[in-house]
């Protein structure tokens, strides 16, 4: 039975401890008696918070049998990036140089979680500050895809996604600045969302309003990541995008209810002169098919404008120099090769370029809005291929169908960044398996601020095609 509980949704567990049926004691005991089993083979955890979380977890027990009012989440185990900041639990950033860095105060998504009774077991891998697709650092190694050990988790979110998917816990906290929830979630079959700009606030933004990072949910189900946005969003003084922002019902709008009539969803495979595999292809078709057959109306549109990788790396590079020229200088050597040469990379951009950079983010907005003007949800595959080998290189070549692609980001998942520089809603769901036996992503894109329309059609796509029937053999 303890091993059981590791496989049901957050949603489940929640209605199982309100009836009594469950206690928290023994399913936060489930989770990391999994977490320790797991960890020499999946090395998705920097930190796990054993004695913390029982402590909680004997806390939640006695208020559920003292007939307490109980939170949306309470006694359900949660797992946070080790880039986003938790009072008295280590925060490295995936970085040598802060391996001993303890915050005292918790990143607002995390800290709303745990009020409402949230359960955090540890904190998850990350490459170097989140600065890659790809996760692994000096400080911990590499971290594995949950189906395959020789194929790399993703990134820059990897732990989180691998956490989810290999069934620890059902609720992790990610970020994603280009892809970073979105690209580990498809690796590993899991559902990641990068929500709209504002909607949970950031706490850690460095760059209040040119920021394109955000704090997300990763889970198995939208009904579960429906529940996490219920508990983290709403309206924070620490980030002006969230100011004057409403929180709707997102636990109803996760529902699989209804149908997709009248809702019309422009679609494309990819961007000009950008490679897809034929699984993938093939994946996306019948993706585009089970959303017909909900009853949506499909119609193409052209990739153009949607090359963004220069413009998102002449601003993303820029903002990280600002950040960590004075990390590199002071302990280069404890740092990762991949992640200096990133730093290095951006003084080359000039002051005139990335203000152009950001004259291009603008109209890429535009050109979102415009195509959100003809259509109710825009359709892609997540990535361009399933996951990369654990050893790829990020300055390296990556294999579609056996042609060799330059240029990992703009290759491998050309739709990822276009929505974090917009600040539209993204949601990457499982919609099928390669025939490497790994797991495919589909990519939707919602209207600004239609998180919870994009919910509603997420949850209807779940329901046409049940993916989390299949878990990872491990």
């Amino acid at each position: 039975m303890p091993h059981e509980l590791c496989f049901l949704s957050a949603a489940e567990l929640r209605a199982r401890i309100q009836r009594k049926t469950l206690s928290p004691v023994e399913l936060t005991q489930a989770v990391l008696d999994r977490a320790a089993r797991l960890q020499p083979t999946l090395n998705c955890f920097i930190t796990l918070c054993a004695d913390e979380a029982m402590d909680a977890a004997r806390q939640a027990e006695r208020d559920v049998m003292a007939g307490k009012p109980l939170g949306l989440l309470h006694g359900i185990p949660f797992t946070v990036k080790d880039i986003v900041n938790t009072a008295g639990v280590r925060t490295t950033f995936g970085a040598a140089p802060m391996r001993d860095n303890v915050p005292e105060q918790d990143a607002v998504a995390v800290a709303r979680l745990r009020a409402q009774g949230a359960i955090l077991i540890g904190k998850t891998t990350t490459p170097e500050f989140g600065s890659k697709c790809l996760t692994d650092s000096p400080l911990f190694g590499q971290t594995r895809n949950a189906w395959h050990a020789e194929r790399t988790s993703g990134g820059s979110s990897g732990g989180a996604a691998v956490a989810v998917a290999s069934g620890i816990a059902p609720l992790a906290v990610a970020t994603d600045g280009g892809g970073s929830t979105r690209i580990p979630a498809a690796c590993n079959g899991v559902v990641g969302i990068k929500q709209s700009n504002g909607v949970i606030p950031h706490s850690q933004a460095q760059d209040l309003f040119g920021n394109q990072t955000y704090v997300t949910p990763t889970t198995r189900t939208v009904a579960d990541t429906g529940l996490m946005m219920q508990a983290m969003a709403g309206e924070h003084p620490c980030d002006p995008w969230s100011v004057g922002v409403p929180v709707p019902d997102y636990i109803d709008a996760a529902r699989a209810e209804g149908d997709l009539r009248g809702k019309r969803i422009l679609y494309c495979l990819a961007p000009p002169e950008r490679s897809v595999s034929g699984d993938v292809a093939r994946a996306f078709e019948a993706s585009l098919g089970k959303l017909a057959a909900l009853g949506a109306e499909l119609v193409p549109f052209d990739g153009e404008g949607f090359n963004v990788e220069a413009m998102w790396r002449a601003i993303n590079h820029t903002v990280w120099r600002s950040r960590f020229v004075d990390i590199v200088a002071k302990h280069g050597d404890a740092l990762s090769a991949t992640f200096v040469r990133q730093i290095q990379s951006a003084a080359e951009v000039s002051g005139v370029q990335y203000q152009q950079a950001m004259f291009d983010r603008s109209r890429l907005f535009l050109r979102v809005q415009g195509l959100l003007a003809q259509g109710d949800l825009l359709a892609m595959p997540t990535l361009t291929r399933t996951a990369l080998p654990i050893d790829q290189d990020l300055f390296g070549t990556i294999d579609i169908d056996g042609e060799a692609c330059e240029n990992v980001r703009g290759s491998w998942f050309p739709w990822t960044m276009p929505f974090n520089m917009t600040g539209h809603p993204a949601i990457s769901l499982p919609c099928g398996f390669g025939e490497d036996g790994l797991p495919i992503g589909l990519q939707l894109v919602g209207r600004f601020r239609g998180d919870a329309d994009l919910l509603r059609a997420a949850a209807l796509f779940e329901s046409a095609y049940p993916f989390t029937d299949r878990w990872p053999a491990l």
